[in-house]
């Protein structure tokens, strides 16, 4: 029997509620908090880091779980390349409570695969159309749009608190990244601002 594997993933490190909820999920489809992968990144971006870590991992008979489609894809270019990577691998994909065995090759299955995705990613353009409509609104009316930018002074409270114990290597930057609910990708930019400071 293989390793069985969860993924989750948000747009943005705002919905920590949100990907708390899809951690949880997958605990109750019996993947072990070890081998859950999850990071803050948008569903469009090619290059995920912690979904490229968790591929690299795969073996034939693993099992990648995750809470809906549009965790893994928001691409059906994309969900295409991971159905073809599933069926080599043979494994299974576990999609909330729809279990797909890709060693199966079901035309069936890939084809309920596929129309999900377009869903998916018609979702993600009607998304990225509404925040573009508010962002011209805003501007219209004077609003200074986008994040403050990360600097010593609004680092989390938590990081700096644990910060010291990275420093004098009792955690690794991947332990310290998780203690922290922040993805590996956010300890690097945090730990850059921090040391530029020290």
């Amino acid at each position: 029997m293989g390793t069985i594997y969860g993924y989750c993933r948000c747009s943005t490190d705002e919905t920590r509620q949100d990907i708390d909820r899809q951690r949880r999920e997958l605990r109750k489809l019996g993947v072990q908090d070890e081998n859950i992968y999850w990071e803050y990144v948008s569903g469009r971006k090619p290059n995920k880091v912690e979904w490229s870590r968790l591929v690299e991992k795969l073996d034939v008979g693993d099992t990648i779980c995750t809470t809906e489609v549009s965790r893994i894809s928001r691409s059906t270019k994309e969900l295409c390349e991971i159905i073809d990577l599933a069926q080599e691998k043979q494994i299974k994909l576990v999609i909330g409570s729809i279990v797909i065995d890709c060693g199966k090759n079901d035309p069936m299955t890939k084809g309920m695969l596929l129309m999900w995705s377009v869903f998916a990613e018609l979702e993600a353009d009607l998304i990225s159309q509404r925040v573009k409509s508010g962002m011209q609104n805003a501007k219209a009316k004077g609003v200074k749009i986008g994040r403050p930018k990360t600097s010593l002074d609004n680092l989390p409270a938590n990081f700096i608190r644990h910060y010291p114990k990275y420093k004098a290597g009792d955690l690794t930057l991947v332990e310290l990244a998780r203690l922290c609910g922040i993805s590996r990708q956010t300890a690097y930019k945090y730990r850059t601002i921090y040391e530029c400071n020290e």
